[in-house]
């Protein structure tokens, strides 16, 4: 069973590689925001409570994203092939409670993808995705405060990775196919 995070910058192309992994390794994605979406769809109480913290423009606590995060993991639990997180853990708090919640059901972590791609071209790519997509988040201003925030927060969960064993860099500069191959051969070693 294969359990994968996958991390990098915004604009690092996470997203695409997340649908290819999916679709060769026949993961489930999961993805905090469409998990606190479900639940809020649903009324549950997770997501009623979620909702209160988000209609004020609050983030929702860690130890909620923790809760539906784990619902999500018991439902998957052998089901498929594993699972692949994008968008958590965001910190090193998130990940210790992410191997907690992964040893009660006896699984853990097989690694944690960490896409690197040189900062002028992550500016370059949010900046025509803005240009095509209309999302008012892609302008220079947020895209640098974006990366530095990102930098500041999640540099600590890949050095908590490491010490694991963990980890592995992907250079995610080149083509699309270039990159998923070199992601593929580090998720063939962890089978």
């Amino acid at each position: 069973m294969l359990n994968i995070i996958i991390c990098g910058a915004p604009g690092c192309g996470k997203g695409t590689q997340s649908d290819l992994i999916v679709e060769k390794y026949k993961l489930k994605h999961l993805s905090t925001g469409e998990l606190l979406r479900k639940e809020i769809g649903q009324k549950s109480e997770l997501g009623l409570i979620a909702e209160s913290y988000i209609s004020k423009g609050n983030l929702v606590p860690d130890n909620m994203i923790i809760d539906i995060l784990s619902k999500a993991i018991k439902e998957q639990n052998g089901n498929g092939n594993g699972i692949i997180l994008d968008g958590f853990p965001r910190t090193v708090a998130q990940a210790e409670a992410l191997q907690d919640m992964l040893g009660a059901l006896n699984k853990e972590i097989s690694v944690l993808i960490d896409l690197s791609v040189e900062e002028n071209e992550l500016i370059d790519r949010l900046l025509k995705r803005g240009q095509t997509s209309g999302r008012s988040d892609d302008n220079l201003e947020t895209i640098k405060k974006r990366l530095e925030v990102y930098e500041h927060q999640t540099a600590p969960v890949s050095d908590f990775y490491k010490k694991l064993n963990k980890y592995a860099f992907i250079d995610g500069m080149g083509s699309i196919d270039d990159i998923f191959g070199r992601i593929s051969s580090v998720i063939d070693s962890k089978q």
